[in-house]
């Protein structure tokens, strides 16, 4: 089952039971929420994290941690802006001095400024967003999960001035080499586009399930796929080659019970990192996929994660029982524990800023 799907049945199974409240009786652990508009202090090397929220609840935030806070800063959009970010926020990327927050389920895309977190445009029209990747100053790619198409958007207006029609559910993206490289959780291809043109210009067969891409020092782009157990199709990473449009190395898992997401990779783009239950690491050099976990679960919840660029610590996000907040372990490069926090609900992602 699909991270986003199971988010979706669990929060439907938690409200026919009657236990999806989100007041005192279910969040014992949640401290007073700050309603004063934060300034996030430039240069604090902090870490924003994205928190899906409960499916059609619309308590989706954004949150701030900063080493030496006492706690994370639970929402910083709704006290900036007098209303809620929206319901589920997907994904964040920071281009041009500003925050893209890409909200899933009430179909837009809010557009704020990073230290005051004060809401300077908002992009809507989408059907349900996952990913933007902007291309050039003035465009982006926006992929879907319902569209059957990756929306093009004008970044100064706002607008969608049009569309590049790709079948299935469009993921993550990556820009290299002037293309745009888009993943595709239900067809077993990585699709290139011409920035140019606005149009497919090729697909790249890889494994069933594809989402994560990241690029390497070397230039190359690495593919996580998730597989299908139904199917038969185990997991498979994927090293490949963007000038020739080629898969150069292909690694399976070796359960049809492996089930990887959130591929991720270090600052100095050498070292992979990805979820599978644990936390498992492995160098752009290995030819063989890890089989002892760098960071053990132990029981819990991993949902997010993400590397400092800077200091290599590794951000692994708990989601407990996706109703309550969840919690964000810190670990050092060397795996030991380093601190945790609350987060909101549903900790998804980590961005670094700046």
């Amino acid at each position: 089952m699909t991270a986003f799907l199971r988010i979706c049945w669990v929060v439907l199974v938690s409200s026919a039971l009657g236990i999806l409240s989100i007041g005192s009786g279910c969040r014992k652990d949640r401290p007073p929420i700050k309603t004063e508009p934060v300034k996030i202090p430039v240069g604090s090397d902090g870490v924003f994290v994205s928190n899906e929220g409960n499916f059609m609840f619309g308590n989706a935030s954004i949150s701030y941690y900063a080493e030496g806070m006492e706690e994370a800063i639970e929402d910083l959009f709704k006290p900036a802006n007098n209303r809620p970010l929206g319901d589920v926020c997907q994904s964040m990327y920071v281009f041009n001095n500003r925050f893209y927050i890409v909200v899933n389920n009430s179909g837009k895309i809010e557009v704020v400024h990073p230290v005051t977190f004060a809401a300077t445009a908002t992009f809507t029209g989408f059907i349900s967003p996952r990913y933007i990747q902007p291309v050039s100053n003035a465009k982006a790619y926006v992929t879907d999960l319902y569209a059957q198409a990756i929306s093009i958007v004008n970044l100064a207006t706002g607008h969608l001035t049009g569309s590049i029609p790709c079948p299935g559910w469009t993921e993550e993206l990556r820009l290299a080499y002037g293309k745009v490289f888009v993943t595709n959780r239900s067809r077993p291809f990585v699709y290139v586009i011409n920035t140019q043109q606005d149009v497919v210009v090729d697909s790249i067969p890889v494994g069933y399930g594809a989402q994560s891409i990241v690029e390497d020092k070397n230039g190359k782009l690495w593919v996580l796929c998730s597989g299908h157990s139904d199917s038969g199709e185990k997991a498979s990473l994927h090293r490949m080659d963007p000038v020739h449009h080629w898969v150069e190395s292909t690694l399976e898992f070796p359960s049809l019970n492996d089930a990887p997401w959130r591929l991720d990779i270090n600052g100095t783009l050498d070292t992979l990192y990805f979820l599978n239950g644990d936390v498992y690491r492995m160098s752009i050099t290995e030819t063989t996929l890890p089989s002892i976990p760098f960071i053990s679960a132990q029981g819990r919840n991993f949902y997010g994660l993400g590397i400092h660029p800077r200091k290599g610590f590794v951000y692994v996000a708990d989601a407990l029982d996706y109703i309550q907040r969840g919690r964000v372990y810190v670990y050092r490069p060397d795996g030991s524990l380093h601190t945790s926090f609350l987060a909101g609900i549903i900790p998804g992602d980590f961005y670094f800023f700046p």
